[in-house]
């Protein structure tokens, strides 16, 4: 199956020179704790303790001003509860937060705040009275791991702000692994101006700003990544599910440094979340765009192996982006449309803009303003039209099950070819990784089983 693919070095070496640099933090050497210090942290620690497994320190805070580039501490299970910022509102629309994480690591030696194996630590931000925009997390440090962290809650407590946030990210260099972000009136996690960050084995849910100012629904994405300067390495997703957001899943508007999704599933976003009463957009993944504009410098963005379903809107969206992003090896499943490769020239016209290869759309719309891309080897394409019996099963319940034990996305059998499926060996080599004479069609390669 393509999910065990994504950790090799073939994928590594396939991938353009600013992902690698994006890969990085995830890469083998800052996924283990290091050889610096050890601490912990515990609900019921104490911040005059040793902070050590049996006298733990009991706050972020207590545990930024110890560690080191470097240095592991472990968050044991259990809740820690945020009823105010650190820091005091000086309006309505001023910024606050609850954990400043503003001390860097370096590379090859990341700060660590890992959940101790085997536990939950859960962030719970819902009792936070500050009357202005909060973030839960403010991450503005750089070579930082976070890992194993649920954080929920981020509330919006007046109606003059667009949306508060989980966990805010001006940092680069970051890794963010086996987060559970979830419940916010506002994104769940949001990339602003940082880059080379890996989001990893993430998920993102249930977020709508019930109290934003431009209306409810309208700014409650599960991860964005906007507004990196030009030039810098990417951030990437991979292996990131997001679902039930009243926004989009992913959103990259206003970003002008590339972003590379893999691996992905998106689903039953533009809702208010757990119903079907319609509320923001609803993409699944939302590739861009400078809200109509054209821009010269934009980059392209790519998303592949990835899967968008049941979204209120488009599954894969252009948004009016200016250059043509890649799209490969995707499924879209019941959205409207599954494809929507909206663009724009320079003097401002609507056009269609992508490079899409080995999609499947299915169900739902197919594709929408094509005219424009460059579109091959994708379902609508090859006349190998999907049907129900091409795949192992069509299910769409399921897919927010419990994560395989490394944190990869669980193995189902939805939307994956069955054994003599026509959507086997149909693909054309993009020069990532394959089995068989050729790529299979959508997100998953045929694993024989």
């Amino acid at each position: 199956m393509r999910t065990a693919k994504f950790g090799t070095t073939a994928l590594l070496l396939s991938v353009v020179t600013a992902s690698s640099v994006a890969m990085a933090p995830g890469s083998a050497s800052a996924s283990a704790a290091g050889a610096g210090s050890t601490y912990y942290v515990a609900p019921n620690g104490n911040d005059g303790a040793a902070g050590t497994q049996a006298a733990p320190w009991a706050s972020f805070a207590r545990a930024q001003a110890v560690a080191k580039a470097g240095d592991t501490v472990y968050f044991r299970g259990g809740t820690y509860a945020y009823t105010r910022a650190n820091g005091a509102c000086s309006g309505q629309t001023a910024k606050v937060d609850a954990i400043t994480l503003n001390k860097s690591g370096s590379s090859g030696n990341p700060i660590r705040y890992w959940a101790q194996p085997g536990e939950k630590p859960v962030f719970d931000f819902s009792r936070m009275t500050d009357n202005c925009r909060i973030k839960g997390f403010d991450v503005t440090g750089s070579w930082i791991h976070l890992k194993g962290l649920e954080v929920k809650g981020v509330p919006q407590n007046n109606n003059r702000n667009a949306e508060s946030w989980g966990i805010w990210v001006s940092g680069s260099n970051d890794v963010f692994e086996q987060i559970n972000t979830h419940h916010h009136m506002g994104t769940g996690l949001f990339i602003s101006g940082g880059s080379g960050n890996l989001v990893l084995n993430s998920d993102a849910h249930d977020n709508y700003d019930l109290r934003s100012n431009d209306g409810p629904g309208e700014n409650a994405d599960g991860f964005g990544s906007h507004y990196t300067p030009a030039g810098r390495p990417a951030n990437v997703f991979r292996g990131c599910r997001s679902w039930w957001n009243a926004d989009d899943g992913f959103d990259l508007i206003s970003t002008y440094s590339p972003v590379i999704i893999e691996n992905s599933w998106a689903w039953r976003n533009g809702y208010v979340p757990g119903t079907t009463t319609p509320s923001g957009n609803g993409a699944g993944f939302k590739s861009g765009g400078y809200g109509g504009d054209y821009e010269a410098d934009a980059p392209k963005h790519t998303v592949r192996f990835s899967v968008a379903f049941l979204n209120r809107a488009a599954g894969f969206y252009a948004n009016h982006h200016p250059v043509a992003n890649d799209f490969f090896n995707n499924t879209g499943y019941g959205n409207h449309p599954n494809f929507n490769m909206l663009g724009i020239d320079s003097r401002g016209a609507a056009v269609g803009r992508g490079t899409l290869r080995n999609n499947i759309a299915y169900t739902g719309t197919a594709t929408s303003n094509m005219s424009g891309t460059s579109a091959a080897y994708n379902s609508w394409n090859l006349g190998v039209p999907p049907t129900d019996s091409q795949f192992r099963s069509v299910s769409t319940s399921g897919w927010d099950a419990p994560r395989q034990t490394d944190g990869s996305l669980p193995v189902l059998p939805h939307l994956r070819p069955a054994a003599n499926s026509a959507l086997i060996d149909k693909g054309t080599d993009v020069g990532l990784p394959f089995s068989g004479s050729a790529p299979d069609l959508g997100a998953f390669e045929n694993d024989g089983r």
